[in-house]
């Protein structure tokens, strides 16, 4: 191994070639991966790694900054009124929670959403098997009640009944009382006996019930680093909200081959009640009953009404310049914008092109295997990024006299956006891929404040 000495350190060295020999003597080579599969450090790191190569490497003719995630901008005196207008017209209860707000928070609302489902998941399929069990225990119990009832009739009426056979009787498991002995032995049905908790004091049910309640992944380690408080070391959770990726899964499944699905006119009424349905936390289901025309209407309002677009205000300049560079210089500039993206941003923004390029791959007419026609949806990667490409990237608006004065630079604005848009589509697979040297970078920069990090993230690219 070539190791230099700044470069080293005891058992834990860079190899040259983008190799890595772990603590442990493991060889690691990196490979191209998935923005996903970083974990919410690497991610971090990545953003300044990336910002660094566009100044270095890139003239984009603008000053560069790395969007913040839920980033207070500063108002104007319209925009303040306007929203303290809305704040008094709504009750907190009919708060949004997912159109016209933060990307941010409509995560964490979704995140909220989810808990409650698991929780109410949960408590009804406990209070089933509560109730099976319950009804178990007593339909026995009615049987072998009833069974020692004609039992005691029957003896009463004959006069031959021994005391032998009645001692046998009283030991047969299908009497009550051995039933409940039955029951307390936890070899056999691996529970908790019937009775049991009737026999604990008020405070030690009250631990029993904690001990069941509890979490392991609620209990914090004495172990952590420092680290962990602010960024986790594991990949964090892919950040698409639900109105998104319910909209995407829907047309994916019913409306590929629909022509014109976002170009078609839908029920404005029909859409209102969707949106008003998703911001109120309704667990909307979307199935073949819902209009194509809708979901798609339904998937543009949501992005149209974000409040800085998916691509950011601060990254708008940026990724308009990159049409002036070369057409490989083009693809790892928009490569490295991407980077520094929030994750959440970035994490929508794949899903979205990866829904895009699905229907562009069915916009054309084709044969099926039978050799019948079927019938393409028309919308081509151009269509789709003259549609969504001002939803995705735009500058905060300006008023009608600003817009007449500056006609001819919007236009021409606005013929990049959408060669921008167009060539994600396109190339949506490899833009959200990691190159080994900048993974590289990123160890680097972590092997400075913290090499056991390191060796803790190259262990866990081996396992990978």
């Amino acid at each position: 191994c070539l190791s230099p000495s700044y470069l080293c350190l005891p058992q834990l060295i860079y190899c040259g070639d983008f190799t890595w020999s772990s603590l442990s003597g493991r060889s690691v080579r990196l490979t191209p991966v998935a923005i996903q599969s970083l974990s919410e450090l690497e991610r971090a790191r990545l953003q300044e790694v990336a910002y660094n190569r566009l100044h270095q490497d890139y003239d984009l003719g603008c000053q560069i900054t790395i969007p913040k995630d839920g980033q207070k901008r500063k108002k104007s005196l319209r925009r303040k009124l306007d929203a303290l207008a809305k704040e008094k017209s709504k009750d907190k209860e009919n708060i949004p929670q997912a159109f016209s707000i933060l990307l941010s928070q409509v995560i964490a609302n979704d995140r909220t959403h989810r808990l409650r489902q698991d929780a109410y998941r949960q408590d009804h399929q406990q209070r089933e098997e509560h109730k099976d069990s319950s009804d178990l225990v007593s339909s026995i119990l009615q049987f072998a009640t009833k069974r020692s009832s004609n039992k005691e009739l029957s003896s009463s009426n004959s006069s031959l009944s021994s005391t032998s056979e009645t001692a046998n009787e009283s030991t047969s498991p299908n009497t009550p009382e051995n039933y409940v002995i039955y029951l307390k032995c936890p070899a056999k049905l691996g529970g908790m006996s019937v009775d049991s908790i009737t026999d604990l004091d008020d405070n030690q049910s009250r631990l029993l019930e904690a001990l069941q309640l509890s979490l392991p992944a609620d209990t914090p380690s004495k172990k952590e680093k420092h680290w962990d408080k602010k960024l986790s070391l594991n990949p964090i959770y892919r950040q698409v909200p639900r109105v998104v990726d319910s909209c995407c899964q829907h047309i994916e499944k019913y409306g590929l081959q629909t022509v014109g699905i976002f170009r078609v006119g839908s029920s404005k009424k029909r859409v209102r009640q969707l949106r008003e349905e998703f911001d109120r936390g309704i667990d909307v289901q979307l199935d073949e009953d819902h209009s194509i025309h809708d979901v798609a209407a339904l998937l543009k309002e949501f992005l149209r009404d974000m409040p800085d677009p998916l691509l950011t205000k601060e990254l708008y300049t940026a990724f308009i310049n990159t049409t002036l560079l070369d057409s490989d210089e083009q693809h790892n500039a928009t490569q490295l914008l991407i980077y520094l993206l929030p994750a959440c941003n970035s994490d929508t923004l794949h899903r979205l092109l990866e829904f895009l390029s699905t229907v562009t791959d069915h916009a054309h007419d084709r044969l099926d295997k039978d050799e019948q026609e079927i019938t393409g949806n028309k919308m081509t990667s151009l269509n789709l990024a003259t549609i969504f490409g001002p939803n995705l990237l735009h500058k905060q608006k300006c008023s009608d006299k600003e817009f007449s004065v500056q006609s001819s630079a919007r236009a021409e604005e606005s013929t990049a956006v959408i060669a921008v848009l167009k060539r994600m589509i396109g190339s949506y697979q490899t833009l959200f891929m990691v190159p080994p040297d900048l993974q590289n970078e990123v160890l680097m920069s972590l092997l400075e404040t913290d090499p056991d990090v390191v060796d803790y993230l190259l262990r866990r690219k081996a396992s990978q």
